[in-house]
């Protein structure tokens, strides 16, 4: 039988049901400008009524309802939606990143006109022009050093602001690692209060619009992937890495040494293995650092590498007005002392590597011969050797061009003698040591007999950097130089013999043996040519094409940065838009709602009051 009470219970449970909804209200209204929160709504049910089906009752017309009640809590999210977002936000962050730097670049190129490095260079090359008019006098000897030394001030600070660069880019590699770190924890630990409410049989909504937004700080700063199928251990992975784990946060660390160019890599924390990144803002750091500013700084320091080589070449063969000759007008410090290359490249006090830079055979050849032998000559690469083939029916040039075309870490060219002469580049694979030839060899006789450069064909007389003295397995005659010191373009220096004296500086080639005489300014003019020679490699066949390669290349990658990176903004920005549609506090909305459960919540309390007043009657003015 239906208590005589349950009219007042059934009152108590609407009162209960509709101040929850106007709670709820009020949450979401307070947290309308709270980052990452999702609205939430209150659902309703009717309660269980008596006298179900399958119980005993009295006999009633139906069913009789108990009133209402509050299933549960539950926020308006789309999980789907979520998943794009945080999948989107990687390219954010990447292309933010990457924006960021590009600009940094641009502004190390973007020098004004009257002092950037190509004006230098520029005015050298005029300075040996007018010395070239003018070889017995002092005057355009001194504008010759002076803008020499201007000119290598203006590259060391292009390589100071480059190197500065790279060092801020590192510094920022280990504050996101950081914040990567503390990111993982956080979330980690709203995993494990999050397990502990469910496991009451709550729905934790605050909760878990704390732990999206977490994980969509992490994936701004490095690529993750949300895993929800297992209930008790919400997952998140890096490249197919495990980072997060329920209540387990794995995390990164930086290496102990300089292993990648002299700067720290990132590592997981628990096994020390290299975490490969690619996306995200720690992702566009580690590319930017390890190759877009490397490839700057290598790029110029095999400018510079080449520029003063060449200029010394010559310099070396002129004469200067005390009759001088053999002088660098460049200094140029050797990476090793011993004077075959000898190098103790792994600390056990015994020499086990060659480091060699430069080697010119002993034989004059013609550019435009037909050299008349086939072979394949295997050179030193990014990724392990590059094959070169030549055949009968190629000139000395072909194949000259070819190796420059070939991408291997080594380039040809002919001295003025008609030599050939090889010479290494900035190693590509980021790990071996830089302008060191790591290997030459030839199936055929081009680089052995014909250009008198390796003592024999095949592999057994290759040219191998991996053992000392391996310059003694180069033929007989074969001039060579030790590798130079790291980074030349940040120590080179115009050397302190023509500085001290300006009659050192060299004009004149002479002939036959014999000096120069002092109206001789040929030494002038084959080093003012240098600056039309196609003496660099690639698309970069003069320096005034390096200048020109390297603006344009920073330019547009720095325009492909921005365009992306506001691509990828508007592509976030729609989704986000999108979900805060679904998942935002629209004001008016919830206004009109709690006015809904005002008006069910004095609705339950009026009833109540009546059911009050009706009890009164029966107890108090019924009577005997």
């Amino acid at each position: 039988m239906q208590s005589t009470f349950a009219g007042i219970e059934l009152g108590k449970r609407g009162l209960v049901a509709h101040n929850q909804g106007l709670q709820t209200i009020g949450h979401n209204l307070t947290n309308a400008a709270t980052e990452g929160y999702s609205r939430q709504r209150v659902e309703l049910g009717t309660m269980e009524p008596i006298y179900a089906p399958q119980l005993n009752r009295e006999e009633t017309p139906g069913q009789i309802g108990q009133g209402v009640v509050s299933v549960r809590v539950h926020r308006l999210r789309d999980e789907l939606l979520d998943q794009r977002i945080v999948a989107q936000d990687g390219g954010l962050g990447y292309w933010d990143a990457r924006d960021k730097y590009m600009s940094l670049l641009e502004q190390v190129h973007n020098e004004p006109t009257e002092v950037s490095t190509r004006t230098q260079m520029d005015r050298f090359w005029d300075a040996w022009q007018e010395l070239s008019l003018h070889p017995s006098e002092l005057a355009p000897r001194e504008a010759v050093v002076q803008r020499g030394k201007t000119l290598i001030d203006s590259i060391h600070e292009q390589y100071r602001r480059l190197s500065s660069t790279r060092d801020m880019v590192q510094e920022d590699i280990e504050i996101s690692a950081s914040q990567a770190n503390d990111l993982s924890k956080q979330i980690a630990a709203l995993n494990a209060e999050i397990l502990k409410s469910e496991a009451m049989g709550d729905s934790p909504n605050d909760l878990y619009d704390r732990r999206d937004l977490l994980v969509e700080k992490l994936a701004t700063i490095v690529p993750v992937t949300v895993d929800r199928r297992d209930p008790d251990e919400f997952m998140v992975h890096v490249d197919g890495h495990v980072l997060v784990q329920g209540k387990i946060a794995r995390g990164f660390s930086m290496s102990t040494g300089a292993e990648t160019g002299g700067y720290l890599r990132v590592l997981w924390a628990d096994t020390g293995d290299e975490a490969v990144i690619k996306s995200g803002s720690l992702g566009a750091m580690l590319e930017m650092r390890d190759v877009d500013i490397r490839e700057e700084i290598a790029s110029l320091d095999t400018m510079t590498l080449t520029f003063t080589d060449l200029v010394n070449e010559v310099h070396r063969s002129g004469y200067g007005l005390n009759g001088k000759t053999g002088v660098d007008f460049f200094t140029e410090l050797p990476s090793v002392n011993n004077i075959a290359g000898n190098y103790d490249r792994d600390g056990d006090g015994a020499y086990d590597s060659s480091y060699v830079y430069r080697m010119t055979g002993g034989n004059a050849l013609d550019a435009q011969e037909q050299v008349g032998l086939a072979g394949v000559m295997r050179l030193s690469g990014p990724r392990g050797l590059v094959d070169v083939e030549y055949r009968p029916t190629d000139t000395v040039g072909d194949i000259v061009r070819r190796i420059n075309d070939s991408g291997a870490d080594v380039t040809a060219r002919l001295t003025a003698a008609g030599a050939l002469q090889l010479r290494a580049k900035a190693a590509s694979d980021g790990t071996s040591p830089d302008f060191v030839i790591r290997h030459v060899e030839d199936s055929g006789e081009f680089l052995a007999g014909y250009s008198g450069l390796l003592s024999g064909s095949g592999r057994d007389a290759a040219y191998a950097w991996e053992t000392a003295d391996a310059v003694a397995g180069l033929r007989s005659g074969v001039d060579y130089s030790v590798a130079p010191l790291a980074h030349p373009s940040g120590w080179i220096e115009v050397s302190s013999a023509v500085s001290r004296d300006l009659s050192s500086v060299a004009a004149g080639l002479g002939s036959n043996g014999r000096p120069a005489e002092s109206g001789d300014g040929s030494a002038a003019v084959a080093i003012a040519a240098l600056r039309t020679s196609p003496v660099m490699v690639g698309s970069q066949k003069t320096f005034d094409d390096y200048f020109a390669d390297a603006v344009a290349s920073v330019g547009l990658k720095g325009e492909r940065a921005g365009r992306m990176a506001e691509t990828q903004s508007r592509i976030v920005k729609n989704l986000t838009d999108a979900r805060q549609s679904i998942s935002g506090v629209n004001i008016d909305e919830e206004l009109s709602n709690m006015i809904k459960f005002q008006h069910g919540y004095a609705a339950a309390a009026k009833f109540i009051a009546q059911m009050d007043s009706m009890l009164d009657t029966i107890i108090n003015r019924m009577g005997v």
